[in-house]
């Protein structure tokens, strides 16, 4: 029997809400997919509510949990390695050096980096040390990156207004020449009204995938938009059909949340689960 892909991810939890691995494990499980949750921090809830509980993991224990991925052989049985919010420095930095062994020790390994740092309402909300290692150390492992616009000019130093601005942004993160950047919940100067896009640039050169922009703003939408992509490369769609099928299933979550009147993205909808279930085939 052949056993179902594996993935790391190495992301925030919370007790309440759909963030970080709270958002992105379901739906990599339900397509099949095996995951190894690793949390960078453990909190009750978003920081959109009054109140904030938990912390991010002292750095002794996450580096007890990654010393018991290595023990238990994680790295090399890995197909998918994740990464995305990183709530200290000291953590920032032990993951950086988790990636490198692990793409050193598994050259099969597809590194996604979803560099949570910020957005255009907020702005930067993780420290700039912690920034700085993204942009640093862990983008340039990255084989596929997914910054949005506001991520993507802090990283570069770019401001990101039309499809020119991408090449050149691309050129500065550093990548590999192999890897592929998707610049996600774009708006440039030709997008089409009432639409926002993912453009995916790569070795095969630069594609557009539009989407209805839907009026709402969830915390969790980015780490469930890349846990379904690598849901989707995991069960086989190439990377462009993996991006549109996301696009899709996020946009039902938004919708179901929209219409329970959630302050959270909702994970329960029935055609998002039995879409899950099917992935790989028409939805």
């Amino acid at each position: 029997m052949t056993r179902p892909p594996f993935v790391i991810s190495i992301q925030s939890q919370v007790v309440f809400g759909h963030v970080g691995n709270s958002a992105g494990l379901f739906p990599m499980q339900a397509a099949g997919l095996e995951v190894a949750a690793i949390p960078t921090v453990v909190f009750s809830n978003t920081p959109d509510y009054p109140t904030l509980r938990g912390q991010a993991l002292p750095g002794p224990f996450f580096a007890d949990l990654l010393r018991g991925a290595r023990e238990r052989d994680l790295p090399a049985r890995a197909d998918f390695l994740l990464t995305g919010y990183i709530g200290s420095l000291e953590v920032a930095r032990q993951v950086a050096d988790f990636v490198a062994e692990a793409k050193a020790a598994n050259p099969h390994l597809t590194y996604i980096c979803d560099p949570v740092m910020g957005d255009a309402g907020p702005g930067l909300y993780v420290p700039e040390t912690i920034a700085d290692v993204m942009r640093d150390q862990l983008l340039p492992l990255a084989d596929i990156a997914t910054p949005n616009p506001f991520e993507l000019g802090w990283l570069t130093g770019r401001q990101i207004t039309s499809l020119e601005d991408l090449p050149a942004a691309r050129a500065l993160l550093n990548l590999h020449p192999d890897a592929r950047l998707i610049a996600t919940g774009c708006a440039l100067a030709d997008t089409a009204p009432g639409h926002i896009e993912s453009v995916i640039l790569g070795p095969e050169g630069t594609s557009r995938h539009p989407t209805p922009h839907l009026p709402i703003a969830l915390p969790g939408t980015g780490d469930l938009f890349a846990g379904l992509i690598v849901a989707g490369i995991g069960r086989g769609l190439a990377l462009p059909q993996a991006v549109e099928t996301a696009q899709v299933l996020v946009s039902r979550a938004l919708q179901h949340a929209r219409a329970l009147g959630a302050g959270e993205v909702v994970l329960s909808e029935p055609g998002f689960r039995q879409a899950l279930l099917t992935l790989g085939q028409p939805l």
